[in-house]
């Protein structure tokens, strides 16, 4: 497919099945994709600037439409990367997008190249308008490893980029108004015991009986955290902790002598994962490590944080809410469950929500889609969105 020459534009439908066709899962480059954008653009006399990242494989990608100023304005945003199709049954290539009545298959094509398909497609429609505030367009790269990418285009507004007032993340919702997701946090615990042959046990520490304790602690740290945190607005209703990964051991007849586990947090609004930890480090100090030293000094228990996205509230009140329930002709918001990069924006003082094409039960699933109509929906949205931009 041509990238657009300048003052032409292409299909939100057009626009999407190109960008289904570069594959960025996000171990690949998004690359090819960032340049594919960045030409397009560039075709419709749009400059734009690509920041690469560290690792030399991806890239963010940031253009303004009108005006530009250090700050204000409005910012579309949504990431390039997308998970992985390896062992998921699908019907169709997930890489070529494939129409079939009304939905449209491919990878991604709801989370969210649908919504980026829609705001280069309304790229013309903005710059036929006298847009009083610029419309600034916003594409992140690893979104789906932890809503990092992001982070280091963020810690640019202000300085070498401009810092909109408002920021609408077209994350799947249908085109509903959500102002508040769980944050999530990552920990790794590592315990450090002492090796022994198995027919002497007391001789050892055995790490893997004590992360067995740990593990067993949390459920009760999650109990306790449940019953002071309490957020009626999310379901499920309070902070959550979940046990993913647990390694250790050598041999059948060795005690282990290490062990660690990788843990998580769902973070409500109000509550900081460091508690949890704090509390499991408490009670490593206080009924786990005076055993384990009696029998060895160097016997451990230690945790790290492996990442953070923060929760995310907007409420019914501030800017980008009110702004986005008048362009969508509602009046009622919501929460999800799943994490978004809102809460980058939040914590660098944007006024944030979430609104974008698609079901969020479709996302990473086998045989991915969107219904054409979600494209349509989003469009109108979008025309919405400049008109305001222009009063």
């Amino acid at each position: 497919m041509p990238v657009a020459r300048t003052g032409e534009g292409l299909s939100a439908k057009a626009i999407l099945a190109k960008l289904i066709n570069f594959d960025t899962t996000s171990d690949k480059t998004n690359i090819p994709m960032a340049c594919w954008i960045r030409d397009y653009l560039a075709g419709l006399g749009i400059e734009s600037r690509m920041l690469p990242a560290e690792n030399g494989i991806h890239t963010n990608l940031f253009a303004t439409i009108g005006t530009t100023h250090t700050r204000g304005g409005i910012g579309l945003s949504g990431h390039m990367d997308v998970v992985p199709v390896t062992g998921q049954p699908w019907h169709t290539d997930p890489f070529t997008m494939v129409e079939i009545g009304s939905r449209l298959y491919g990878r991604g094509t709801a989370d969210m190249k649908g919504f980026l398909a829609c705001m280069l497609a309304s790229v013309p429609y903005f710059q036929a308008r006298s847009l009083r505030q610029p419309i600034h367009l916003i594409f992140s790269y690893d979104e789906e490893v932890g809503c990092t990418g992001v982070v280091p285009m963020i810690a640019e507004f202000g300085s070498s980029l401009p810092k909109p007032e408002i920021v609408i993340v077209g994350e799947p919702s249908m085109m509903t108004v959500v102002d508040g997701h769980k944050g999530g946090a990552r920990f790794r615990t590592n315990v450090v015991g002492k090796d022994a042959h198995s027919s002497r046990p007391e001789l050892g520490v055995g790490s893997i009986f004590v992360a067995a304790d740990l593990i067993g602690e949390l459920k009760h740290i999650e109990a306790g955290i449940q019953k002071a945190y309490p957020a009626p607005r999310f379901a499920p209703p309070f902070p959550t902790i979940t046990v993913s990964f647990i390694e250790g051991g050598i041999a059948h007849n060795i005690i282990p002598p290490r062990c660690s586990f990788q843990w998580g947090v769902r973070l409500t609004p109000g509550f900081d994962a460091a508690e949890a930890a704090d509390a499991l480090q408490a009670y490593a100090e206080r009924e786990l490590l005076p055993k384990m030293r009696a029998v060895h000094p160097d016997c451990a228990v230690t945790t790290e944080l492996l990442g953070l996205l923060p929760a995310f509230l907007s409420g019914e009140g501030s800017p980008a809410t009110s702004l986005a329930l008048k362009l969508a002709g509602q009046n009622a918001i919501h929460t999800v469950a799943y994490g978004t990069e809102a809460s980058h924006f939040q914590a660098a003082g944007c006024s944030a929500v979430v609104c974008g094409p698609g079901d969020i039960a479709q996302a990473h699933q086998p045989n991915e889609f969107i219904e054409a109509a979600e494209l349509d929906n989003c469009m109108a949205f979008l025309s919405r969105v400049g008109d305001w931009a222009a009063m």
